[in-house]
């Protein structure tokens, strides 16, 4: 083979190698594109912020509770846990007060909406009614320690 046809050779192969790398990176580029929005939709979604229902119990015809799962709008791991009181006017059931469990985004939103979230809620009918909360923190950690709450009139108290 000779010297001029082996550098042409070499050199189409080289042409070709940089279109395919050019290529590949425009392909990549747009990709990148696409992801980089998707985290911006997801945020714009998030700022609906969802919530999940993990527990409720009604206690006779005076109270109703629940425990609702708050998924973060900064952190889409991340959840909160609401524990609100519900009691019956006028044949409806209105809220009356609400307590954060934990802390503000203290939860972790997937094991919080999944399988085996609640480890413990237990109440009462009497009054006061008492109240315990447990959670799963992970299925690797367990569920947290319960946490103690007294309603009375309708109201939570630190039990």
């Amino acid at each position: 083979m000779s010297l001029t046809r082996s550098r042409t050779r070499r050199g189409t192969a080289a042409a070709l190698t940089l279109l395919l790398a050019a290529a590949l990176g425009a392909a990549g580029a747009g990709a990148a594109g696409a992801d980089s929005t998707a985290p911006q939709q997801q945020t714009e979604t998030q700022k609906q912020k969802q919530k999940q229902r993990i527990a409720s119990s009604a206690l006779g015809t005076d109270y109703k509770i629940t425990l609702t799962a708050l998924r973060s709008a900064e952190d889409p791991y991340a959840a909160s846990v609401r524990l609100q009181v519900f009691t019956k006017s006028h044949g409806a059931w209105k809220e009356s007060d609400r307590v954060t469990v934990g802390d503000v985004d203290g939860w972790f939103w997937y094991p919080l909406t999944g399988k085996g979230a609640v480890c413990q809620f237990s109440t009462a009918g009497t009054e006061p009614a008492p109240v315990t909360v447990s959670l799963l923190v992970t299925p690797s950690i367990g569920c947290s320690d319960p946490v103690h709450y007294v309603v009375k009139d309708g109201r939570v108290y630190a039990g």
